[in-house]
């Protein structure tokens, strides 16, 4: 049978017969299509000649029938900030229901029971399931650095006529069925810009080029045994490889150019897809999540209304927050949510006294909001703004230019960041864990020894930023066109030794010896001293040690930092090598002079 004849044979089992142009209005396809169909399902024995299902088409039915269904509801939900701060995507309620008991609810209509939930962010908030839905949850551990393919790697063993369905589909009508005859995937009718996959004449999903539309691809699919097979040994094969952590589930759907199932094709206003707080509140302005905290506070503070505050975007993820765009009468603004466990490694009233210190001496972006509390902090958005490029010469130099300046200052505020004291604190935060790192001990006690000799020779502590990295140097023009520099992010700012920033900017900028001595230049342009530089180094073995240390705290939170953590271990251990290797030529150079 191909997919129309399919679809002919299931509206046959769902209506009784009458005549070809009522079956075709049941069944959505064209007269001719209909009777050509009947005649091939008669030819092979699927109906006989009073248009009734055969026991070959009970048995085929019975084959094909839905066993289990698989719902991936383990990510953030970036997209959905602020509301991502507060549920997971999957409990979003429209019309007081949640997304994810809709779903459940219209499986369980067609009579599938045995349903996984793959869940990660908030994983205990779908806990209630299990009781009233008798749902199994499966946990993906590593939800904060993989996409959904691992999501459905771990329950592949399950795929077989299996529905996949995505958390975040608000469905009019039950999209599932009691009975399925083939393999398909669900788009609308709506051309999205986003999609990678048009329906063509054949009904089949083709690739289309990352420059032109496709159908939108709503995402839920059925999966006969037959495809389910394929799919599993791809799922295998792509969640082995690295380079795709980041992919959806669909990439093991395609074969060539064109998927491995065909098209199911609904229209657009059947099938809503949740990945923003607007959508949301399109499709439902009563919803209870659209109360969020956040909005509440744009609110307030602005003094708007809710529904004036559109265009919500979020940015690129932070290291430490999320942060999105919106905009608001005309003006965009960012607002800064605090990540994960930041309560308990920022001070926020700090923060907010860094912020009164530097106020109005155009160092830092322009502040409307800050709660010293909770740490919601709202920006106006600087248009057409760049961040540093840390291999730009002229990019750098501007940068050291602008934080010497800011050193020069000499501002004070009433709390110190001690480098060695933050190490034992992120240490503190692993809850009795030993580190993931074997020489650990070992590379503490070096790092350590370095205070002695940076106690030697500190200068003046002045509020330094202490997070100085390329990331946070904005370079926004001015009225007369020229580039100005403004530093953002003074959460971890305090009294400190100023040449820390230095240290600071080279290990986020994952400089190599000879880099970091270029930097250093830039800030030393009159030249700058052995014993100073040497200080330099210290501090960057202590930084990294001491954001190795954050790395692991966060780490058992489900963030994870790829490379960068790795990184920092290796600047605590092989710039405590160059500290006494510098040491050692200095010593021999001392004797040379003495003897």
């Amino acid at each position: 049978m191909n997919k129309q004849e399919s679809e002919v044979l299931n509206a046959l089992f769902l209506e009784p017969y009458i005549n070809q142009r009522i079956l075709s209005g049941f069944c959505g396809h064209s007269l001719g299509v209909v009777n050509r169909s009947l005649k091939n399902l008669i030819k092979e024995g699927y109906i006989d000649k009073h248009m009734r299902p055969t026991d070959k088409a009970n048995a085929e039915l019975k084959m094909k029938a839905p066993k289990n269904a698989i719902i991936l509801a383990a990510g953030f939900g970036m997209r959905m900030v602020p509301v991502n701060m507060e549920v997971p995507k999957a409990l979003l309620e429209v019309n007081g229901e949640p997304l994810i008991e809709r779903i459940i609810k219209q499986l369980h209509e067609v009579g599938i029971k045995e349903i996984y939930v793959v869940v990660g962010f908030m994983k205990e908030r779908f806990e209630y399931l299990i009781d009233v839905y008798g749902v199994e949850l499966v946990v993906n551990p590593e939800y904060a650095s993989k996409n959904n393919l691992y999501s459905m790697m771990l329950v592949s063993e399950h795929l077989s006529n299996t529905y996949i369905v995505p958390c975040d589909i608000w469905c009019d009508r039950n999209p599932f069925r009691h009975n399925e005859l083939y393999s398909w995937y669900m788009v609308s009718d709506l051309i999205d810009d986003e999609s990678s996959v048009r329906v063509n004449r054949k009904m089949e999903l083709v690739s289309v080029p990352s420059s032109k539309a496709g159908n939108s691809m709503v995402g839920i699919s059925y999966l006969l045994e037959e495809q389910a097979g394929v799919v599993r040994g791809r799922i295998a094969h792509l969640a082995g490889d690295a380079q795709y952590d980041g992919s959806f589930w669909e990439e093991a759907l395609y074969g060539k150019d064109r998927m491995i199932v065909q098209a199911r094709v609904v229209h657009s206003s059947y099938v809503v897809e949740i990945n923003t707080y607007e959508q949301l509140r399109e499709l439902d302005s009563d919803s209870r999540q659209l109360r969020s905290d956040a909005i509440s506070v744009i609110s307030k503070v602005l003094s708007v209304k809710r529904d004036e505050i559109i265009d919500i975007t979020v940015l690129k993820k932070g290291m430490t927050n999320r942060s999105f765009l919106f905009t608001c009468q005309g003006e965009k603004y960012i607002m800064r949510i605090p990540g994960e466990g930041t309560g308990q490694i920022i001070n926020r009233a700090h923060e907010a006294d860094v912020y009164q210190t530097i106020k109005g001496k155009q160092i830092c972006d322009d502040i409307i909001y800050i709660n010293p509390q909770n740490g919601y902090k709202i920006t106006k958005f600087m248009e057409g703004a760049r961040t540093c490029k840390p291999d730009n010469d002229t990019d750098i130099e501007k940068c050291m230019k602008c934080l010497r300046t800011f050193h020069g200052l000499s501002l004070k505020v009433k709390y110190e960041f001690d480098i060695f004291q933050q190490i034992n604190f992120y240490e503190s935060l692993w809850d009795g864990r030993a580190s993931v790192y074997k020489d650990y001990k070992k590379t503490k006690e070096r790092v350590f020894s370095l205070k002695t000799y940076i106690d030697a020779n500190a200068g003046q502590k002045v509020l330094s930023h202490i997070d100085a990295v390329p990331d946070n140097f904005l370079f926004i023009k001015n009225s007369s066109g020229e580039e100005e520099i403004r530093l953002i992010d003074w959460e971890y700012a305090g009294m400190q030794d100023p040449h820390v920033d230095i240290a600071m900017f080279c290990i986020y900028s994952m400089y190599d010896r000879h880099q970091t001595d270029h930097l250093i230049q830039a800030y030393f342009t009159e030249g700058c001293p052995d014993n100073i530089r040497i200080k330099i180094y210290c501090y960057i073995a202590a930084c990294g040690l001491l954001w190795s240390n954050w790395c692991e705290y966060k780490r058992n939170l489900g963030v994870e930092f790829g490379e960068y953590s790795l990184r920092q271990y290796r600047y605590a251990k092989d710039y405590y090598k160059i500290v006494q290797n510098e040491l050692e030529i200095l010593e021999r150079k001392d004797n040379i002079k003495n003897a």
